[in-house]
Order: structure tokens, then sequence, then C-alpha cells
């Protein structure tokens, strides 16, 4: 294949998944070794794949799905009814049926994610599995003045250190102690943003305990005397994809996905955790609701309800912005009976947002997603910082 075509056929394949070799003749493997992978799946005969010359000896392995597949299951890179439109059925086994719907979704990408290895890519799918299951098994209390962990796993270590683990104890453990309460019994205090947290690191740990225990070691060290949070979270664990100027599409999201949903109205958006939501993409067409376990998101049950915050918020008596959800409750379930209202509603919030600093036409959608730096032994992309 010579340049030229080779570069009109890249074009064509849009994004999927891209694997480097150290040298050409090793992508022909490759291929094999993926073809042989995806027939796990059932999705061998779902997948094309093309190699292009890199730098040197390097060659790239690019994997999509084939367009009548991609057509058929995610139209307009529309993942929200890939369960349903893969044949998964509530019988079909949970983990197996979620890492195929992750497979396709990247398969059938607008954006290229690239790995240094098979092995690689395989990690990255379990980490985002891990996520995805575990993010259905967390419930929490809403708190956002407010933080509690169980005493038996965690304690304070103060503003600066956060929470830290008890000596001794294991990090998915407490990770889970935390966060599902079938372990414990009890909801502890979160925000929305911290839970997301918990549930990336847990996912992380999971798959560290059986593929790099000596990198578990370290993040174990670091947690016993230092929690990594907020923006330094984004920085250490996470891979931002998409941009303002090149968003994504609207209906994307891969399993293990965490995003943020804008709150377009100025007002309400001054009430302390109400500016946004932070959720994990569980499959599934669900987004993780935290404080009711039971009652996830669709994207348009999460949209409708951010929507319903501008009625919901008001001023106490000490002139605080609070919020008042059973106001929001009561007009989500009017708006949701309401089919002429429910799509009034949609239309105007189902939009990309607006940029940071500016509220006018802009909806809730926002244009990134972020998913966990690679943690394969062979090619880890994590580095943990010292305190």
């Amino acid at each position: 294949m010579n340049s030229s075509t080779a570069w009109l056929a890249l074009q064509s394949l849009e994004g999927g998944i891209q694997l480097t070799t150290l040298q050409a003749a090793d992508a022909d493997r490759l291929a094999r070794e993926l073809v042989v992978l995806l027939d796990e799946w059932a999705l061998a005969s779902a997948v094309q794949t093309l190699t292009l010359p890199l730098q040197g000896t390097q060659a790239a392995l690019i994997c999509t799905l084939r367009p009548d597949f991609r057509a058929r299951c995610m139209p307009g890179h529309d993942t929200l009814a890939l369960h349903d439109k893969l044949g998964h059925t509530p019988q079909t086994n949970e983990a197996w049926a979620l890492e195929r719907e992750i497979w396709v979704a990247l398969l059938g990408s607008p954006h290229r994610f690239q790995f240094a290895s098979l092995d690689s890519l395989t990690s990255h799918i379990r980490v985002r599995r891990n996520m995805a299951l575990d993010a259905r098994k967390t419930a929490l209390a809403f708190k956002t003045d407010a933080a509690e962990r169980p005493q038996a796993f965690w304690q304070d270590g103060g503003d600066d250190a956060g929470f830290i683990l008890q000596p001794g104890r294991c990090l998915v453990e407490a990770l889970t102690a935390a966060t599902q309460p079938d372990a414990t019994g009890k909801l502890y205090d979160f925000s929305c943003y911290r839970a997301t947290e918990y549930v990336i690191l847990l996912g992380i740990a999971q798959e560290l305990k059986s593929e790099n225990p000596e990198l578990l070691a370290q993040l174990q060290s670091l947690n016993q005397v230092h929690a990594v949070r907020s923006g330094q979270f984004h920085e250490v664990y996470l891979v931002e994809y998409g941009s303002m100027e090149a968003p994504l599409p609207g209906r994307f999201y891969v399993p293990g996905d965490r995003l943020w949903f804008r709150n377009p109205d100025e007002r309400s958006s001054d009430v302390t955790g109400y500016e946004g939501s932070w959720v994990l993409y569980m499959g599934s067409g669900l987004f993780s609701n935290f404080w009711k376990r039971d009652t996830p998101y669709t994207l348009e049950s999460k949209a409708i309800e951010i929507f319903h915050w501008k009625d919901g918020a008001y001023t106490d008596a000490r002139g605080t912005l609070q919020m008042d959800e059973t106001v929001v409750e009561a007009l989500v379930a009017q708006t949701e009976a309401n089919p002429a209202a429910r799509a009034q509603v949609l239309e105007r919030m189902l939009r990309m947002r607006d940029p940071k600093g500016v509220y006018a036409e802009g909806g809730c959608i926002d244009t990134t997603r972020e998913y966990p730096k690679s943690v394969s032994r062979g090619h880890c992309e994590l580095v943990l910082p010292s305190f």
C-alpha cells in the first residue's frame, strides 16, 4: 500500500484502537493475536485492521469496527444502546457483556485510543470493567460539606493529607468498605467528585492486585501517608479526551468513562455541590447515581434533573443559597409524565455546554471524558507522587 493510499485508508478508519509495534513485521502477528482475542467476545468478524509504517522501523496497527457493524450497533457513535444492540440480555454474564461493550465502544470510537501493547489494551479494558461494576455497587450519602469513612480502614490525616489508610489495611478492602454498603451495611458521606475518585482508584487497585502487585504496594504506601485528590488526582491517574474545539459526540460514552454534566443555570450553579454533576458511565445506557443506587440515571433523566435544579434553588434565612431536593423531584416527575414538556426540556439540555463562565444557550453535555492511565506491568503510565 503506498503512502497516499494508506493515508486515505487511515482517514476512513477514523478513531478506534491503535497498537504501536517496534517492528513492522510484528503488526501481522498482533493482528492475528487480536482476532483470536476478539473471538472470546464474538467480535472477530466485526473488526477491520490496517498496518501503517511510522518513523524508523515502527508500525501502527489500526483496529476499528467494520462500517456495517458500526452503523448497525452504534450509528453516529451512539453507544447508549449497545447493550441491547449487541444482543445482551439479563441472562448474559454481566462481566462478559460489559467487557464486550467496552471493546465495541473503543473500536467504534471517533477518538483514537493508543496502546503500547496488547497487554496494555486488555489491562485498560479490565480497569474500565472494574470501575463500571464497582460503580453499580456503590451507594453513598451525599454531603458537600462533610465526609466520613469506615474507621476500621481509614483515619483522618488532616486537611492537607485527607483520609489515609489505617496501618496494615488492604487498599482494595478499604475502598470497597467506604463505597459499597453491602460490605459494611452503612452509607458514608461523600461529594460526587470524591466518590468518583474512590471508585476509579478501586478499579485500578483491583487490576494491580492480580497483574502488578509491586505497583499496588506503592499505591498502598502512598495512601497510608496522603490522599491524592481533586486536580492532582486528575493529573496523576487520568487521561482526558475530547475538547471544546473538537467535542466528543453527545451520545458517545465508553463504560468506565468519568464525565461531568454541567448545570447551565447561573443562579442555581452557585449552590455548593450543584455546579454540575460528576458521574461514571456504567454501560447499558446508565450513569452512576451513588445516592440512589437502584435508580441509575439515563442521559435523559440526568438532564431533566439538572434542568430543574433552577427551580429547587432558594435562599435560606442566613442568605445562603440552598437546594430543595423535594421540589426538584416533584418537578422531574411532572416533566417525565408530560411528553411535550419532556421533549422541550431535553431539546434545551442535550446541547453541548457553554464555555467556562458563560451561561447562554448551552446545555449540560460536556465535550470531554476521562479514563485511567495505563497500569499494565510492561507499559505503565502511572507515576505516583511523593509526600
